[in-house]
């Protein structure tokens, strides 16, 4: 039967002597024999338990595992199980490394789009990225409650023209202003705007927001605290995070 040195099985698994020596310290590689001189010698029964270690190491499973699993009389029997809550805490690690990989994908669009920026702009970018999902379902809920509306928009001016059904269409004249006032005051309780000149968090009124110029992800609006016009980043509104005023 072969027998291996530690060098030798270090090399043929691609690992240092110290990690091969410091398996045998904690007991789950002990040496077969040792030569006359006291060196490890490993057979090939050894060299099929490194793989095993070598394998469960690269899937993430620590020393102490490993050493509990080998202590077991049948190990086979709960190695699946360890495997499992490895693959469980893998996947967990790579959504949150996921969800921060965009957040700093979604932060280097927006500086793109900025002439000039400073670290509190980065901030103000960050807490909208932060929020994002919040308010892409915000807008996600008043385009689906607008489906309706609109569908009995095109039906009462298309039975008008067709048939002369004319009071299809006073009654959705009749839905659509109330609709479009609570939406948008719904909307508008939801959000909030960050002046990119102080970086002052603010909500507004209705009656203030409603003919103001905006972009999907900005409106023009006047700054309560520093009193700047322009440009302001819109948000989700948490219950505490803006001003009222």
């Amino acid at each position: 039967m072969s027998k291996y040195t530690t060098g030798e099985i270090a090399k043929l698994w691609g690992v240092s002597v110290r990690t091969v020596q410091y398996y045998d310290d904690r007991g789950i590689l002990i040496p077969s024999e040792l030569s006359e001189g006291g060196r490890r010698l490993y057979t090939e029964d050894d060299l099929k338990r490194m793989r095993i270690i070598c394998f469960l190491r690269e899937a993430g499973l620590s020393i102490n595992s490993i050493s509990a699993l080998f202590a077991e009389e049948k190990p086979e029997s709960i190695i699946s199980i360890l495997l499992e809550q490895q693959e469980q805490v893998l996947r967990e690690e790579l959504s949150e490394r996921q969800a921060k990989l965009d957040l700093i994908e979604g932060i280097k669009r927006e500086l793109k789009e900025l002439e000039s920026f400073t670290v509190e702009s980065i901030g103000d970018i960050a807490h909208a990225m932060k929020q994002k999902n919040k308010l892409n379902n915000l807008r996600r809920l008043i385009v689906l409650t607008g489906i309706p509306v609109t569908a009995l928009q095109w039906t009462s001016i298309v039975l008008w023209i067709t048939n002369g059904l004319w009071w299809l269409f006073a009654i959705w004249a009749f839905v659509v202003i109330p609709w479009g006032i609570c939406i948008s005051n719904y909307y508008f309780k939801h959000v909030a705007y960050i002046c990119p000149e102080c970086h002052e968090v603010f909500k507004l009124k209705l009656k203030e927001a409603f003919w103001t110029y905006h972009t999907p992800k900005m409106r023009r609006l006047s700054c309560p605290k520093c009193g700047r016009k322009g440009l302001c980043v819109e948000v989700y509104a948490e219950k505490d995070g803006a001003n009222n005023d």
